[in-house]
């Protein structure tokens, strides 16, 4: 959990100035950011706003995921859609019925957008914000009351939270405090976001991205609302992301077509492995974890595993970023997306001195060879379900 923690520190140390927790913590509205880059695709900003509203405390739910705000009449339509709108890295806009800490459900307007990279159009974040829904809901067809809130005579609220399978995401709200007297409707009645509603939630991201777009000039890291297509950079999608990032073996991803064969994902268990950032080790040649030491033949039988797109496991003399060496046990596999088409090479290490120190469960050889095929799985229904759209 400490390393979860760190990782989400890093998440904004890395990519905004110091001050920008407390510049989002001044606005109004309700909202939460999640790191898709990180195992889980946790939260790792809460607004008061959200808290006040979702009776948690911060503690609760930095590093969770949208488990916890779901519950027995949380649409799944709703959340397959928030799902696929993650998958394809664009904004959504959906009505959901969430749950506070004490249980208590309710209706929102969950508008999620993702913030961009400008260096390499990689997801950074997604801002997830909610509006409380204030207006009756239909009823076979029943009119709905009027935008400017004439005529209110019951209040009903809703937050929504986003999970698919096992792909969590995470979702925020904004502020309305309910009195005793207040009639609340059925939470059996669909209830639906006025358009004033809806540009709301769409003026609180821009509000909100204007603060992290300020505050990430400073680092020159900075952030967008729109990809910006950089020639010669890859990334990897956000769904993508996540589904890696539920594998908790040492591994990288390289992206062979592109010049240099960056890294394109490096696993949690790299980075502690090895001592880099993330930010630090993406886009670099594998090659960044060799020295002076080390083995000019082993180095060349990786080359000729990767022309010949051939698996090999090697045993190899790598560093970490302090420059201290360790013996790493290199399993090198090409990966195939649904056309059959090597899409990337994927590199799983495990350091010898804590392999000769396993007793029990899979062999260091099953590991990795397990590590591939859960890769390889990711990769291939990632394409698949990117060809199946597009027909």
């Amino acid at each position: 959990m400490d390393s979860i923690l760190g990782l989400i520190q890093q998440s904004f140390k890395t990519r905004y100035s110091q001050w920008v927790r407390e510049a989002l913590d001044e606005l109004p509205d309700n909202f939460t950011i999640t790191d898709p880059s990180i195992s889980g695709h946790p939260i790792v900003f809460a607004s008061r706003g959200f808290l006040k509203m979702s009776g948690y405390s911060l503690e609760e739910v930095i590093g969770q995921n949208g488990k916890i705000f779901q519950g027995p009449k949380t649409n799944r339509r709703t959340v397959m859609e928030i799902s696929e709108a993650i998958r394809q890295e664009r904004d959504v806009q959906v009505n959901l019925v969430n749950y506070r800490k004490d249980g208590t459900p309710f209706w929102m307007l969950f508008h999620m957008s993702p913030v961009f990279g400008k260096e390499d159009g990689r997801v950074i974040h997604f801002v997830a914000v909610q509006v409380p829904i204030t207006r009756k809901p239909r009823r076979n067809g029943g009119v709905s009351l009027n935008e400017d809130g004439s005529g209110f005579n019951e209040i009903m609220f809703g937050s929504c939270r986003k999970e698919v399978d096992t792909n969590p995401v995470l979702e925020l709200g904004r502020v309305l405090s309910l009195d005793s007297s207040t009639n609340v409707l059925d939470i059996e009645e669909t209830c639906e976001a006025s358009d004033f509603e809806k540009r709301m939630a769409a003026n609180a991201f821009n509000s909100i991205l204007s603060v992290l777009t300020n505050y990430s000039e400073s680092t020159g890291r900075l952030v967008c609302g729109t990809r910006c297509s950089v020639p010669g950079v890859c990334y990897i999608s956000s769904s993508l992301n996540i589904s890696l990032g539920r594998i908790r073996q040492s591994f990288v991803l390289i992206d062979p077509h592109l010049p240099g064969m960056p890294i394109v994902y490096a696993s949690d268990a790299f980075l502690k492995l090895t001592g880099y950032d993330r930010h630090e080790i993406l886009g670099l040649n594998f090659a960044v974890l060799n020295g002076a030491d080390t083995d000019s033949s082993t180095l060349h039988q990786i080359k000729e595993s990767i022309q010949t797109e051939q698996a090999c496991t090697v045993r190899i003399l790598s560093y970490r970023k302090d420059k201290s060496s360790f013996w790493n046990c290199l399993h090198l596999s090409p990966v195939r997306n649904a056309s059959g088409k090597v899409a990337y090479f994927v590199g799983v290490q495990i350091e010898e001195e804590c392999k000769n120190k396993e007793r029990h469960g899979l062999s260091p050889e099953m590991r990795q060879l397990s590590t591939v095929g859960a890769v390889k799985v990711a990769v291939r229904s990632l394409s698949m379900a990117a060809g199946s759209s597009k027909s």
